[in-house]
């Protein structure tokens, strides 16, 4: 997995990240309203660590999707064929607030 800050001012962060196919994003929640728009990749889960079944998703790459906050603790897995890239942008509470909260 690599991550980038392509982006950031004020409130608003611009990440870009990458899963190989079998990657995994570590346990986290998302704290802030988003906008993801998929580079490349054709298909990804969320696991949630509370034990629910995993949610699937086909992906298209331009494919653009507005995500609202959720304290549920999940990861995503890109369980395709290809690279999954996908650009973040975050619009944060406070500028120095960090996009995600990781739960080792």
């Amino acid at each position: 997995m690599s991550e980038e800050v392509l982006h950031r001012h004020g409130t608003t962060l611009v990440r870009r990240m990458r899963l190989a196919p079998g990657e995994s994003t570590p346990w986290h929640s998302d704290p802030w309203h988003r906008v993801s728009i998929v580079v490349t990749g054709d298909q990804f889960a969320v696991e949630l660590r509370d034990g629910s079944p995993p949610i699937h998703a086909r992906l298209t790459p331009g494919q653009v999707d507005w995500v609202e906050p959720s304290d549920r603790v999940h990861r995503a897995v890109n369980d395709g064929d290809q690279l999954l890239e996908v650009v973040t942008i975050y619009f944060l509470g406070h500028p120095d607030d960090l996009p995600q909260v990781i739960h080792g």
